[in-house]
Parts: C-alpha cells; structure tokens; sequence
C-alpha cells in the first residue's frame, strides 16, 4: 500500500499562489539544474506528506470512528492536492534532455488525474466517496414464501450461500440479489467516467484507460497488445478447465442447467463473480489420489497463534538470506481481530516511513489460507524493506503487477517439502496426489485470468467512449462470454438499466485490475526462475525454494531496484528474460492440463453414447 492524498484549502491557496508566480514571471526556458532542484523538493516534501498520511489512515483503519475517518481524510487529501500540482508544475520541464533517472522521476510524477478546478476535485472525491458507500452498503433483503420481508443480507453472507449450497434456485438467488444492488450507482459511475477523463487530459492523456496503461513503461496501444497476447498463450490452459468443470457441473445440476455447448450460468462457480472456483474443488477433486493432509487442521490442533504464523512466514524469508522483521514491526502491527472495537480486517500490508517502520493489518486465524495470505503479506513488506534506499519516486515495484507476485511467489513454495521442513507435515503425500493438490491450485490461479483480463478490457473501453452507459452490460456480458465462456442467470430488467459491472469492488471503487493479471503471469515466471538459480530440476509445483541463499540473493537484486528501472529491466535481473512469459504458468500446470484432457475425452465420449 503506497497512499497518495491532500487538503482542499490547501489546494486552493497552493494552486492560486501557483498561476499568480505563472502570470506574473516572465517565461523563461528551464534548465537542468532547475529541473534537479525542483525534483529533490518535491520529492521531501510527498516524502513527508505521506508519511503524514499513512500515519492518518493507519489510525482511520485500526480505529474506526467519524473522527479517525476525518484525519485520515485530512491528511489523503493533503497529499493528493500536492501530488497534482508537482504533476502540473513538472510539465514546464518536458522536452528538457534530463539524465536518465530524473527523467523518469519527472515521467512518474506525471502519471496521474489533475484537476486544476477546485469544484471538480472536490466532485471526484465525493463521486468516488459515494460509490465506495453504496457499494458497501449494498444489502439485499429476500421475502419469505407469504411474501412479507426477511432479514437482509449483506454481501458476506450472500458469498457464503454461494460457497457452500448446491441448491441452484437459491445460487441464482443470492447472485441477482446481489447484482441489483450496483444499479442505484450506475448514474453516479458514469458522470465519475466524464470527470476523470478531464483529469487524465489536463495531464495530456487521451482518456483515463489510457493513462493507466502508459503507466507500464510502453505506449498504451502496446500494452493492449501484450495483455491479449498473454491471454491467447494461456487460453488452451483456461479452456481445458472450463470445459472439465462444465461436465462436472453437469453431473451435479442436470443438463437443463449447464448445457454442454456455449456459456454456463455464472451463478454456479462457487463465487459472485466467478473469478476463483475454490469452492467448486469439492465437486471437480478426482475419484482418486487427493491428498486427505489438512494443513488448518494441524495449525489448529497445536494451536498455533497470529505471532507464530507471521513468524513462520518470517522464517521463509529469512531463510532466502534477508534481514528479521524489525522489532516495531512486532509491536506496532495488527495481527488479531481486537475485542473492543472495529477494524479492518481486510489483510493489508503497510510502509509508514522510509526507514524500516512497516506493519502488518491482518486478522490472522490458523488456516491454511491465512497461512498463505500471511506468506503472501510479508512479500509486500520485504519489498518495502528491500527499496527502502530508494529515492522516494522509486519507492515502489517496478509495475502494480510485481508487488502483487512477489509473495505470491513465495506462496507457490509451500509445498509439501517445505511443510515437512518447517514441522507442519510428517510425510509428504504420495506423488499421485499432486493432481489434487494442481487442481485446487488452478481454480484461483487459472480460473481468474479471463476475469481479471476483462475488468479492465471493459473499462478502457468505457473510458474511451466506445462503451456507452445505455451499453454497459451489453458490453460487460460480450467479454464475459468471449473470454470467460459464461453468461448471466438470468435477463435484465429494462433495457440499459443494469449495471453488472459495478457489482464487483474494483469498478466501484475505481482500482485498476491488470495488475491481478499481470501478477498471476509474473509468479511462476519469478517462480520458475528462482527454481533454476536454486539448482532445481523437477516438476516445477514440486519445487520449494525456502532455504536457498543462492535464490534468495537473485530475489534480493531485483526487489532492491523498486521502481528506478523499467520493469522489463526488472524482471531481467531475476529471469533473464525481459517479456512476461505464459509459459512459465503453462510449465507448472503441465501435468494438470494433460490429466484435464484425458478426463475431457472420457466425458466428451461419454456424452456421444
């Protein structure tokens, strides 16, 4: 998390002193050694506004009251005014032959929305504040069979329905009680559209779909063009899936339900949004050689504690070679659900200075998803405390995508060998069990590539204008249906009326979602990667990398380098390859994809008779 905010007032008077020094000076051409000098303020002064502002929401997200809501506001604010005026005033030294690191100082600085009209600032905000409510409010409240009113249900328990009933009448229930709810922001979404394309072209943007893909060092059109690319490479893998989770989902709902050509219903994927298909593993698991080891089980049993699931997390990467967590981290992080008040408890992982102050916010029970999740969290931290020396414009990853993969990366190495190191498992499972265990794997990890390509494939085409508001779920249903083969329960009511698309965080709350698959992509190419530095020579899901100094040293060199370079240049010094590569992801889940094709020609066979 790298906040970025600032205060109304101070905007205004900030902005007014601005365009009085423009009017009044006369113009002269900018030098080098100007350009240098504006840099190294501009940079300590965002340096110390947002640690102000970490502080602030730090407080906002651990103590949840009006009051804190306001400080955090406050001081988010403060940096953002001040985050859009040095992007206004770095302008004035475009063109200008600047050695190669200011260059790309001044490039970051410039990419994002401005709006140099207070009123419109201030209608973002409020634009942006409103759908973040609506969408957290969002309820639905079902009738009971006399038609009087039942108790409402908010989305948590809507998605639990959807995790664990086979009842379809009640699937397709909860997945449009939910989906009615985005409507009532839809109007709100589209004049948020309007007002952030002004702000993307006051910063010289066509829109702003396109300054968010000018935001991976190539030009927009290209970035495009390589996330297309990146599909197609692991499509056939996606498809296999697909079409192995259809027959199964057959089997289980009938063939007037799920039929055996075109898409399937999206209410029967175990999730909301059909984005990960965990909760289907019981239905999809093979006949035979699943593994029965429950890692949640063991961590129960001996009752292992938030403290102790960070620690083992901090034992991994320790192991690679890196430094302990500081001591503040231990004091000054969340790591259990607090009895007295309300938190967030969504797993966050937080940079507060540019020293070593980093924490975790997670309310840690002894799962194994939190296992992971807790493994995945320190990634964000080590990556913090790795660039930490970095100037404070290149405190960051290289891409969005890469601080996402870095844990994600750890994640994939807790496999059994690395269970049976740490104590957690006493025999590794038998091989044969490994398509269990790749299975459940590709559920979140392949399942959720169409989805995550296609967040944003809408957007950008809703940014653009292509996509009209009249045409929102007409466009949002075309992708889904073309990328992810599924189609919606049931029609909509009134033509343009709905706004599906709004039904899932990322749209309403306006977060760029490449990133998911970009991440997905560049953890088992960091994965395969460390594997080889490691001396590995097996099937890649089988590999762990915990212990080893050698893969550890390799992570180190590129996590060191945060943002300063081009990302392809990053991901170079960890794979020597400067191209994302499918086919890393492809490499892992080999012996699935040839499991999957043999059951696919059983079934398909099957079907015939």
């Amino acid at each position: 998390m790298s906040p970025k905010i600032i205060s109304t007032l101070f905007a205004l008077s900030a902005m007014t002193a601005a365009s009085t020094t423009v009017l009044a000076a006369p113009a002269k051409k900018p030098t080098v050694a100007e350009a240098e000098r504006f840099l190294a303020d501009t940079e300590a002064h965002l340096n110390k506004l947002n640690n102000e502002q970490a502080k602030g929401a730090w407080v906002g997200s651990n103590f949840i009251t009006d009051d804190t809501e306001a400080i955090a506001s406050f001081f988010a604010e403060r940096y953002l005014t001040a985050a859009g005026e040095a992007a206004i005033a770095a302008r004035r030294f475009n063109g200008l032959k600047l050695p190669a690191e200011s260059a790309r100082k001044m490039m970051l600085l410039q990419q994002t929305l401005v709006f140099a009209d207070a009123k419109e600032r201030e209608s973002y905000a409020q634009l942006q504040a409103a759908m973040n409510g609506a969408y957290g409010k969002g309820k639905y409240c079902p009738k009971k069979p006399d038609g009087t009113a039942d108790a409402c249900m908010a989305l948590g328990e809507m998605e639990k329905v959807l995790a664990k009933s086979r009842d379809e009448a009640k699937l397709k229930e909860m997945w449009l009680g939910w989906h009615a709810q985005s409507p009532s922001y839809k109007q709100k979404y589209t004049e948020y559209v309007a007002l952030s394309n002004k702000g993307a072209k006051q910063m010289g943007f066509v829109d702003t779909g396109a300054m968010w893909r000018s935001q991976y060092d190539m030009p927009p059109e290209a970035f495009s063009a390589e996330m297309e690319r990146l599909w197609q490479q692991v499509k056939p893998l996606y498809e296999a899936l697909h079409t192995y989770t259809r027959y199964k989902l057959r089997q289980t709902y009938g063939p007037d339900v799920v039929p055996l050509t075109g898409p399937i219903p999206s209410h029967l994927f175990g999730n909301m949004w059909s984005q990960n298909w965990n909760n289907l593993y019981p239905l999809l698991k093979p006949a035979t050689g699943a593994s029965s080891f429950d890692l949640s089980k063991v961590l129960e049993d001996r009752k292992t504690d938030a403290k102790q699931m960070t620690q083992y997390a901090e034992r991994f990467y320790t192991s690679l070679g890196m430094q302990k967590l500081p001591e503040s981290f231990w004091e000054r992080s969340l790591l259990t659900k607090p009895r007295d008040r309300d938190v967030v408890c969504h797993a966050s992982a937080w940079p507060l200075n540019e020293k070593d102050d980093v924490r975790i916010k997670m309310c840690i029970t002894p799962t194994a998803e939190d296992f992971t999740v807790i493994h995945h969290e320190l990634g964000h931290v080590y990556y913090f405390l790795n660039y930490t020396k970095q100037p404070y414009l290149f405190r960051n990853g290289a891409n969005d995508g890469f601080h996402e993969a870095i844990g994600d990366t750890v994640a994939l190495s807790i496999t059994p060998s690395y269970l049976q190191k740490v104590g957690l498992m006493d025999q590794a499972p038998d091989a044969n069990a490994d398509i269990g265990q790749l299975l459940e794997r590709a559920l979140s990890k392949v399942a959720i590539l169409p989805f995550a390509y296609s967040v944003d494939k809408w957007r950008w085409d809703v940014y653009s204008g292509k996509t009209k508001p009249a045409d929102y779920d007409k466009s949002w249903w075309q992708l889904r249906e073309q990328y992810m083969g599924m189609k919606r329960p049931a029609a909509i009511d009134g033509k343009g009326a709905g706004f599906d698309a709004g039904a899932k965080y990322h749209v309403a709350a306006d977060v760029p979602y490449a990133r998911y698959f970009l991440a997905d992509m560049l953890q088992f190419q960091f994965h395969r990667a460390l594997c080889r530095e490691a001396g590995y020579t097996g099937p890649l899901h089988r590999c762990s990398v915990y212990d080893n100094a050698k893969a550890g040293a390799k992570l180190q060199q590129m996590l060191a380098m945060g943002a300063s370079k081009p990302w392809p240049e990053a991901l170079k010094a960890i794979s020597g390859e400067d191209k994302i590569d499918g086919g890393a992801l492809l490499d892992y889940f080999a012996p699935l994809k040839s499991w999957l094709d043999t059951q696919n020609a059983a079934f398909a066979a099957a079907e015939k008779k």
